[in-house]
């Protein structure tokens, strides 16, 4: 149970707060997961609604790629609710169970495609040490360039906070969701 009551529709909210929830619905569909705690402060869920948009249909981080970072991050974050949300995302763009597998055991990537297995390592070092390697950050920008290195950082760590907002608030996963060992 989340230790804060879910806000879950617009009526859970003040008048002056509707057009924020219209907001999140507009994006999502619903209100659920993170957002349904973030918008205990609804003036920070408007201010990050648009970090979502910019992560679905803005960004240069193609979806493959993206969804190494967004697994990855979550993963290294032990969230239940955004991995089970994001696993499901992430099939539907059709990345492939080998990956998800590799990500969700913690495993070893050294079998995965070099861009794959980089973005992994990538955002894995960030996570656990705030710092990474220099020969994993030169080969990603000179691969991609230094506003696809920036995008990608920003994508794990947009994640990364959802995450933390989850955690926190002992945030549900998705009933039937991919599940954390």
């Amino acid at each position: 149970m989340p230790r804060a009551t879910p806000i879950t529709a617009k009526s859970d909210l003040p008048a002056e707060h509707h057009a924020v929830a219209d907001a999140v619905l507009k994006v999502f569909g619903h209100i659920r997961g993170p957002f349904s705690m973030l918008l205990h402060s609804p003036t920070l869920a408007e201010r990050l609604l648009p970090m979502v948009t910019f992560v679905r249909e803005d960004t240069i981080v193609d979806p493959r790629l993206r969804f190494v970072a967004i697994l990855t991050a979550a993963r290294e974050r032990s969230a239940a609710y955004v991995w089970g949300a994001q696993v499901a995302l992430a099939r539907t763009n059709g990345i492939r169970e080998e990956l998800i597998d590799v990500i969700r055991a913690n495993g070893d990537p050294s079998q995965l495609p070099a861009d794959e297995r980089d973005v992994l390592v990538y955002i894995r070092q960030l996570m656990r040490t705030n710092r990474v390697d220099p020969a994993v950050f030169d080969a990603l920008k000179s691969r991609y360039s230094a506003q696809w290195l920036v995008e990608l950082t920003a994508i794990a760590n947009f994640f990364a906070f959802v995450s933390g907002i989850c955690n926190a608030f002992e945030v549900t996963p998705p009933p039937n969701a991919d599940k954390l060992p």
